[in-house]
């Protein structure tokens, strides 16, 4: 018996769409395991490797030589939703603020150059404080620098005390490095997120973050390299971290606040037209 012309008007629209698979989610499984053992232990990055290879090949043979397609059924028409009609009628928008029209948070950014500027104060506050508690405690200046590259060197981070107190060049420039890189990328930070906060940026700057910074790093160092840990002089590293936020604090809230583009109206946004606000921040440049 063939279908006639009525059976195929009531029968149901297909369209084809790639079928679930759950592959994809073994190899990210995989991926992290093998990542997470890196600072973990060398057999979950096997498993990590094997489980990702395994969900590549699963995922390949999805895919490869045809992808593998599920018919899906579409409503009929009657069920389906009515198409959008467009409308003429002129939308009346608020200005920034205005009748509690809500904006974006900031409104007003530091400029990323108040951040390198405080990065690299408070690296040097933090150096100085930190070359004194070598010379003080440890009548030594190489000792805090030997220290902090231990974090590069696994060498160092179970040398003995006088091999930390010794001077090395490798490690000076190890040491140099990695602290001033950090040193800049955290007050890359300061001068996005401390806008966001509420006001007191040197309360939120100086005492709250490098009290967060401190207990981060003191739980992770403890997991990763007890040994490393037990050297660390931790009230000297908190006064050194308060020396560092608030010196970065200090230099990013003093900073010149930009206004953000949300202020500018949609043809200066999208590039059509120079915003009155950009040309006033550029003539005061």
């Amino acid at each position: 018996m063939t279908p006639t012309h009525d059976d195929h008007a009531q029968a149901p629209e297909r369209i084809e769409l790639p079928a679930p698979t759950a592959w994809p989610m073994v190899v990210a499984l995989g991926i992290t395991l093998a990542f997470a053992g890196l600072i973990t232990h060398a057999a979950v990055s096997v498993v990590g490797i094997a489980l990702a290879l395994i969900g590549a090949v699963g995922w390949w043979r999805e895919v490869l030589p045809v992808d593998r397609m599920e018919p899906i059924s579409l409503r009929p028409m009657e069920l389906r939703a009515r198409a959008i009609v467009p409308s003429s009628t002129v939308v009346e928008r608020s200005s920034i603020g205005e009748g509690g029209h809500r904006v974006r948070v900031p409104v007003e950014v530091q400029p990323y150059s108040a951040g390198v500027r405080g990065g690299v104060g408070g690296g040097i506050a933090m150096a100085v404080l930190a070359l004194a508690y070598g010379l003080v405690v440890q009548r030594s200046l190489w000792y805090p620098i030997n220290l902090l590259s231990a974090v590069a060197m696994p060498s160092l981070a179970h040398a003995t005390l006088a091999e930390l107190r010794a001077f090395s060049l490798s490690a000076l420039v190890i040491g140099t490095v990695v602290h001033g890189f950090i040193s800049v990328l955290v007050g890359l930070l300061y001068a996005v997120i401390l806008p966001m906060l509420p006001r007191r940026h040197m309360l939120w700057g100086g005492f709250i973050a490098p009290l967060l910074w401190t207990g981060l790093v003191w739980a992770v160092l403890g997991v990763v390299d007890p040994t490393l840990e037990a050297r660390v002089d931790w009230p000297w590293f908190v006064v050194s971290q308060i020396a560092f936020g608030l010196t970065t604090g200090f230099v990013v809230a003093r900073a010149q606040p930009l206004i953000t583009m949300q202020t500018w109206p949609l043809a200066a946004r999208a590039g059509v037209e120079a915003s009155r606000g950009r040309s006033e921040q550029e003539r005061e440049r």
